[in-house]
């Protein structure tokens, strides 16, 4: 599915056909970075990320919402997506379909297994800002 900032010469990096990783950086307490490898999907509007409540990266987007993703193509590390933006919304609801849906598109086996099955899961919804893009 293609986001309204993602050239066509890359909207294929969002699909489920070949499905590249990103790496999320957010901003620690003392300003200082943080990168994590994530799997995400789109729902045409936003990039939806989801992680475990409690996480450094989801006490980061809580409190400072501004961050970046790098959409590296599986194929070839110097073609990628940059996108800056905003985290607008962090939700539980339907977040466990989520994460078995993206097990599904990275691994091509049904449901997620979960590091710990009381941990409660979050859909991170980001708005791309500004988008670059390379190769």
């Amino acid at each position: 599915m293609r986001l309204k900032k993602i050239p066509e010469s890359h909207s294929d990096l969002l699909g489920d056909e070949s499905p590249a990783y990103a790496d999320l950086a957010t901003i620690m307490q003392d300003g200082t970075p943080q990168l994590t490898p994530v799997w995400f999907n789109t729902d045409g509007e936003y990039i939806l990320i989801n992680s475990a409540k409690g996480r450094v990266k989801y006490k980061n987007m809580r409190s400072r919402p501004q961050v970046a993703l790098v959409i590296h193509d599986p194929k070839n590390p110097f073609r990628y997506i940059q996108v800056r933006g905003k985290i607008t919304e962090i939700n539980g609801e339907g977040a466990r379909q989520h994460i078995d849906d993206l097990a599904l598109k990275y691994t091509g086996k049904a449901g997620f297994t979960l590091n710990d099955p009381n941990e409660m899961r979050l859909i991170y919804k980001l708005l791309p800002e500004k988008v670059q893009v390379l190769g």
